[in-house]
């Protein structure tokens, strides 16, 4: 993680994301749901949830944005 005030801040907003309602999924059919509502995708792929925890990208197939 890149500190907030660290000169790579601007650097780490392009490549981080924040999604307010989203779902992750296990798989590629969209069956296996690891979590669903607010995350931040982290520059190196960690996914991390409100509580704190992380899922490791080794896991994640892929993340919807709710609209």
């Amino acid at each position: 993680m890149v500190s907030p005030n660290s000169p790579l801040g601007p650097l780490r907003d392009a490549f981080e994301r924040e999604y307010d309602d989203a779902v992750v999924y296990a798989d590629r059919t969209s069956e296996d749901v690891l979590h669903e509502g607010p995350v931040r995708i982290a520059a190196n792929g960690w996914v991390e949830l409100p509580s704190g925890r992380l899922i490791s990208p080794n896991v994640v197939h892929h993340v919807d944005e709710r609209p």
